[in-house]
């Protein structure tokens, strides 16, 4: 069995991995663009801020690691065209430009996602960067030394990281969204305030609701320009968000509007012997029963992995996702699983949610500390469909405990009653998750009663 793997990075390195321990005849060919695998690019903030010291550690897998195990690497290499009728791929050496013909029984895509790049006037000037790969991280550190002015333009998991890491780095540093909050679409305010006082009384200047509208300076940046303001800038790293990276089959198989690969169950696209998993497919998502686009390193190994399970026969159906994410920012620790509100209402899912701020331990505790903890749940079947949780100690387990409750269609009343130990390190007597899916029922009878 000829298999051939487009793109190496998690979706494509669990999909390799675990194709050879299943099928060790197989005879796998991968095509990569970069001359690396497996980076964590989410490790980069931690590389900028200095808690990674070198960014060599960000990597969890080697080409010369899959060459030992007979893997046939062609790295440095661009896929030209695919032709999925005839099992065929062309691909470009780009050291050499010498074009090669490759037949294949079985093609995994896993291609992965790009940086959006808006087409802003000035894009073009040295030190505006993106912030995806290895080499981007390099780039960064390496620009970085030599600035003071810092502008990060994109609000989300990956922009705010880097706002940390770069004031730790004694750096001038302002974050720029064209939101009213950071992180808003995958917390609610309640939420995302405490992150935002934090890095004002750090000195961060934070321009919401500023839309970006261009770059200037003499060949290097020297000022951002938004629509209501003018930013001084020596370096530029642009965090807006990702596309699919799908173009090379665009025709061949289906798709989203946003060029999400549509695959089933089994991680099979619409065309025959054809596989897609990672950044560059849509995912089932458990909270609103739909396929969505939600690049996240953990949904692209296990996407990876059930490829490789699949690739005879279908035998592993896809669990589906939650979305499920963890962040620290100072000393923040907050998870989000599933749906906002907000989300829920784009999606005409009708929600109403039970929220709990209260010490996570008992009050004879000597240390304790707040929880504030959010539960989203749909209001006709009662099922839990989302959840927030911040905390200044670490208890974003709780949002994995909630993404395994929306996976298995839980209700307020089976969390409220789920068996959770006691003990006065950990929590209360009732813990913390019980009690808001309590407050839940609560509410529950409360709006049965009105009606």
């Amino acid at each position: 069995m000829k298999v051939a793997v487009i793109g190496c990075t998690h979706a494509g390195t669990s999909a390799i991995k675990n194709t050879l321990a299943l099928y060790p005849d197989a005879q796998i060919e991968v095509f990569e663009r970069n001359d690396t695998v497996s980076f964590l690019s989410c490790g980069i903030a931690l590389y900028v801020g200095g808690v990674v010291e070198e960014a060599e550690s960000l990597f969890y897998a080697s080409v010369e690691g899959f060459q030992e195990q007979g893997i046939k690497m062609h790295m440095q290499h661009e896929v030209l065209n695919v032709d999925i009728n005839k099992k065929q791929l062309s691909a470009k050496d780009l050291n050499s430009d010498e074009i090669s013909e490759h037949a294949y029984d079985k093609l995994i895509i896993t291609t992965g996602s790009w940086p959006i790049t808006p087409p802003i006037p000035g894009s073009n000037l040295e030190n505006v960067v993106l912030c995806k790969n290895y080499d981007h991280a390099k780039d960064i550190i390496r620009r970085s030394e030599h600035v003071n002015n810092v502008a990060v333009v994109g609000g989300g998991y990956i922009g705010v990281e880097l706002v940390e890491a770069f004031e730790e780095n004694g750096k001038n540093v302002t974050l720029i969204d064209a939101e009213s909050r950071i992180l808003n679409r995958y917390l609610d305010k309640t939420f995302t305030d405490p992150v935002e006082a934090s890095f004002r009384e750090k000195g961060v200047s934070l321009l919401l609701n500023e839309m970006v509208s261009g770059f200037e300076g003499n060949g290097k940046v020297e000022k951002v320009i938004t629509n209501k303001s003018e930013v001084k800038a020596d370096l530029v790293v642009m965090c807006i968000g990702f596309r699919p990276n799908t173009e090379l089959i665009k025709g061949q198989v289906d798709m989203l509007p946003n060029g999400a690969i549509v695959v089933d169950e089994y991680m099979r696209t619409s065309a025959t012997d054809v596989y897609a998993a990672g950044d560059c497919c849509a995912v089932p998502y458990n909270p609103t029963k739909q396929a969505a686009y939600i690049p996240l390193a953990t949904n692209a190994v296990r996407m990876g992995t059930l490829v490789a399970q699949n690739l005879v026969e279908a035998k592993i159906p896809h669990p589906g996702t939650q979305g499920t994410s963890g962040l620290k920012i100072y000393n923040h620790y907050i998870g989000s699983t599933g749906l906002t509100e907000s989300a829920a209402e784009i999606n005409g899912i009708t929600v109403r949610s039970a929220y709990l701020e209260e010490t996570y331990r008992p009050d004879f505790m000597p240390e304790n500390n707040v929880i504030k903890l959010k539960l989203v749940y749909e209001v006709e079947s009662h099922r839990v469909v989302g959840a927030q949780v911040i905390s200044d100690t670490d208890l974003t387990q709780v949002v994995n405990t909630v993404s395994v409750a929306i996976a298995n269609d839980m209700t307020i009343e089976q969390l409220a009653l789920t068996d959770f130990f006691f003990q006065p390190h950990f929590n209360k007597p009732v813990n913390y998750l019980n009690e808001v899916a309590l407050q839940a029922m609560q509410q529950e009878v409360k709006e049965a009663t009105v009606q």
